[in-house]
């Protein structure tokens, strides 16, 4: 994205599709496109959902030295798949974070009660930002993809963990893999009403052209389903968004595409 203010936060959502190279698409072969785009958009907040450990830190290799992150696996320690939180530490500097597991047990690693068979988590840190001296959360989370039931819940316990922050005056930025389409399903609501959050892809002052932001490796759906969303809460300016569709010789870098948003708090 080309969108420049200068104290503007360039924020990515990206569901990695988890390494393995037993996929049609191995992560081998994926990674050499994955950096190329990453060090050409240099996301400051980057939400990332699938990601395995050894691919994370092949991730933060490939940011280079001035990345970190924050993750835990959705089983602990590294095991399973991640929600973690790239950011740019020349821009950024965690003051505290934490993770919590969507469920009745939340602090329960590895915990899963509303049907779905896949854990599911979510990652929140409170970031100070070293260029304007605020601090904002960033939450990054991924929804069940087979139980609607489990995605409304996880919806109520992301929203209400927002609500229950220690500074809940603070902007906030929730990225994540939802698996529903936006404006059609419950959990947009939730999000978005219980939550008193907004969608930066309607409120962007710019924004590209739309596709489906799942793919599947098969061909782009123009004015498709958005199923990956960047949220804010209303004190946040999204000055423009986009949904990145970069590949190289018709392989891309994960089965979803990157969606983007440039803010200002």
């Amino acid at each position: 994205m080309t969108t420049h203010v200068s104290h503007a936060l360039r924020v990515m959502s990206f569901n990695l599709r988890y390494a393995s190279e037993s996929d049609p698409h191995p992560w081998s072969e994926r990674r050499p496109v994955m950096r190329r785009l990453l060090r050409e958009e240099r996301p400051q907040l980057l939400g990332t959902q699938e990601g395995l450990y050894g691919q994370l830190h092949d991730i933060a290799e490939d940011l280079g030295p001035d990345h970190d992150w924050i993750g835990l696996g959705r089983h602990g320690g590294s095991h399973d798949e991640f929600a973690a939180v790239f950011y740019d530490t020349g821009r950024l500097a965690p003051v505290e974070y934490d993770h919590f597991w969507l469920s009745d047990t939340p602090a329960l690693i590895g915990s899963a009660t509303w049907g779905n068979t896949v854990v599911r988590m979510a990652t929140r840190v409170r970031f100070a930002d070293l260029r304007t001296g605020t601090e904002f959360l960033a939450l990054n989370t991924h929804l069940d993809h087979a139980h609607q039931y489990a995605r409304e819940r996880g919806a109520e316990l992301v929203t209400r963990r927002l609500r229950e922050a220690a500074a809940p005056a603070l902007p906030r930025l929730v990225t994540g893999d939802f698996n529903v389409p936006a404006h059609g399903n419950p959990v947009y609501g939730a999000m978005l009403d219980g939550g008193a959050l907004a969608d930066s892809w309607d409120t962007a002052e710019e924004r590209g052209p739309q596709y489906a932001t799942f793919h599947g490796y098969k061909p782009l759906v123009p004015d498709g389903d958005r199923i990956d969303w960047i949220l804010t809460s209303s004190t946040v300016r999204t000055l423009g968004a986009a949904i990145n569709t970069y590949s190289e010789d018709g392989r891309f870098p994960s089965d979803h595409l990157p969606v983007q948003a440039v803010v200002e708090m």
